[in-house]
């Protein structure tokens, strides 16, 4: 069964920086790709970074592209997202997820089937 749980969440000024854990059990890691999701209220839940586990390839939202980083732990049982130079525009709820990624040349989409709960990232001065 898998278990994803996430924390890390919480309320930054604009500028600053936090950094999401996701705590993960119960798959194939090399089998899937991991990475996070956000929803802001009234809009469509996004990708906004993953990693294919099998081959290491890290993928962002334009959005996020030089101010978000995602990575693994080498343990495999974990993936971090560091958000810097935070704006409000990435207030959102963020969940952590496992599944299927496909890729079109330069683009990429996330197919995401097993979910964390979420955690609040609020982004306000």
């Amino acid at each position: 069964q898998v278990q994803l749980v996430e924390s890390g969440g919480g309320l930054v000024q604009p500028g600053g920086s936090l950094r999401l854990s996701c705590a993960t059990s119960g798959f194939s890691w090399n089998a899937v790709a991991i990475g996070w999701f956000r929803q802001a209220p009234g809009r469509d839940r996004e990708a906004v970074s993953c990693v294919n586990n099998f081959d290491d390839k890290k993928y962002y939202a334009d959005s996020v592209k030089g101010r978000f980083t995602i990575s693994t732990a080498n343990a495999k049982n974990a993936v971090y997202l560091q958000m810097n130079d935070l704006r409000p525009e990435d207030s959102a709820v963020y969940y952590c997820a496992t599944g299927q990624l496909s890729t079109f040349g330069s683009k990429w989409h996330f197919d995401g089937r097993s979910w964390g709960q979420g955690t609040q990232v609020t982004v306000s001065s």
